[in-house]
């Protein structure tokens, strides 16, 4: 009986361990090589693990580049991470006017891996102080 139970247990942890590695994933689809700059406005911003996302629409008209029009996909630390950082799920809100600088997707799509933002009072959020610092553009 003992064996059963020891099994039982392994079995169960080997699980646990097996689907909680599934649930996160690298940042390997952004180019830590540069960044980019966009301003616009919140259009989402949803506070859950494993990590923190918002969304960005860019006008059109308010950029040279006009592919970086849309709508921006910007994806943080976990909520830990960046509570630890002055972020809370009210720090931004839908209408907020915003300026993100992140890291953005290699497909060249719209979508970024937050280093940080400025937020309509003029505060400057980041997502984790471990990060580099690099030249921007945009």
């Amino acid at each position: 009986m003992g064996r059963l139970r020891m099994g039982t247990l392994a079995g169960i942890l080997a699980a646990a361990v097996s689907l909680s590695g599934q649930a996160h994933h690298s940042f390997s689809m952004f180019d830590h090589s540069k960044a980019v700059t966009v301003k616009g406005t919140v259009e989402s911003f949803v506070w859950e693990n494993p990590h923190v996302h918002f969304n960005v629409v860019v006008p059109a008209g308010t950029v040279r580049d006009k592919t970086a029009a849309g709508t921006w996909n910007v994806e943080g630390a976990s909520t830990n991470i960046m509570f630890r950082q002055g972020w809370n799920r009210l720090s931004i809100k839908r209408g907020d006017p915003i300026t993100v600088v992140g890291f953005p997707l290699k497909d060249g799509t719209r979508g970024m891996s937050l280093i940080y933002a400025i937020t309509p009072t003029g505060q400057k959020l980041w997502q984790d102080v471990n990060r580099p610092r690099v030249a921007t553009q945009g």
